[in-house]
């Protein structure tokens, strides 16, 4: 039986998304019905971790590889991320919750980016909580551009320091993750938030992404509160 050692919420939790196609054949439904469930997922699993506590929830629903999909698949899913930040804008509102898009604009189509424009700008100033998503993103493509943002600005070398890189990350005011939850059964990173994940818990289950709930929740905040953070002391 795990026992608790402490008694804290994490400021930061990330979610790696997976199990969602596996999901849909289970059921034997289409792909799409998969990632659907997966979508109505993410808003309960959010809400649960800030409802519980938790200030920033980071979400991995598009990776820089996912365009290797199918085509139709790809174009789907671009349809989910602007009902995000479209259609449901009004569900971060209405729970004051901030939102911010982690990732690269390559590839991404006009329309996206507007969309993430307007829905950061009008979320700007909510304080119940961030959700930082990542779409588009790659854990070491974030850590190359934050160097080319360096280099360019002629920062002397003596100057670099990991302070640095981190102040020109993706959105750097999202914080270190305290823990990281991996569903679908892998138990891998799959280039998330490398820099952010230095001493992060790592947490994974065998539950496919759609089947979570905010029990779930709970059970992963318990625990988080079952580890010995020791930062290298």
């Amino acid at each position: 039986m795990n026992t608790k050692v402490n008694d804290t919420t994490p400021k930061h939790v990330g979610y790696i998304i997976d199990g969602n196609r596996r999901w849909a054949k289970k059921h034997g439904i289409p792909t799409y019905e998969g990632h659907l469930a997966g979508y109505n997922a993410i808003h309960d699993i959010a809400k649960a971790s800030f409802d519980a506590g938790v200030e920033f929830v980071s979400v991995y629903i598009f990776s820089t590889e996912n365009w290797k999909r199918n085509e139709s698949e790809v174009k789907k899913l671009m349809g989910l991320v602007l009902r995000l930040l479209k259609s449901d804008l009004h569900i971060f509102q209405e729970n004051n919750i901030k939102l911010l898009v982690l990732g690269t604009t390559e590839r991404v189509d006009q329309k996206i980016l507007d969309a993430i424009k307007e829905a950061e700008s009008q979320t700007a100033n909510n304080t119940g909580g961030t959700m930082a998503v990542c779409f588009n993103y790659g854990g070491q493509l974030e850590i190359a551009d934050a160097v080319k943002k360096i280099v360019q600005a002629k920062v002397a070398l003596d100057d670099i320091t990991p302070d640095l890189v981190e102040q020109n990350l993706y959105a750097p005011e999202v914080p270190a993750l305290d823990m990281i939850v991996r569903t679908g059964g892998d138990q891998r990173i799959s280039n998330f938030m490398l820099w952010r994940s230095a001493y992060s818990e790592f947490l994974f289950l065998d539950k496919l992404w759609p089947d979570m709930t905010k029990d779930d929740v709970t059970d992963i905040l318990n625990e988080y509160n079952t580890r010995h953070r020791r930062f290298g002391g």
